[in-house]
């Protein structure tokens, strides 16, 4: 079986949750340098992120998934769809990390000095059309 690498990670909770979704499917698909990535995440650009591979025979069905699955709107706990409410904009960041305002600047600082990564930050929705973060 020739296996195929169809997308890359940054973080190994992002690769299993797609993993579980294609393995739904019942296409057969693998994780590598999950574990790397995981103990260190500085090795993330040396190792080239977690990549999910799958069989060349499963390529274009597990295409066809990741596709949908990354072009579906982002929902909250109700179902609802999430929009900016600056622009009404569906084209959301999830997870964003924002160090904006005097917390962020002095958590940037502080890093810099101590090269340690980032103290403080917070966790948004960011719209890709306008740039506005919001909770």
């Amino acid at each position: 079986m020739e296996l195929v690498t169809i997308k890359t990670f940054d973080n190994p909770i992002e690769a299993h949750l797609m993993k579980s979704k294609l393995e739904n499917e019942n296409i057969t698909c693998f994780l590598f340098d999950e574990n790397i990535v995981g103990l260190n995440p500085l090795y993330n650009i040396t190792v080239g992120g977690v990549k999910l591979k799958v069989s060349k025979i499963d390529l274009d069905e597990a295409a066809t998934i990741i596709e949908e699955t990354i072009n579906s709107p982002l929902t909250n706990d109700q179902g609802e769809i999430i929009q900016c409410p600056n622009c009404q904009s569906e084209d959301i960041y999830s997870g964003f990390k924002s160090m904006k305002g005097t917390k962020g600047i002095l958590s940037a600082i502080t890093s810099f000095l101590l090269m340690v990564f980032p103290i403080y930050y917070k966790t948004v929705y960011k719209c890709k059309s306008c740039g506005n973060e919001f909770k």
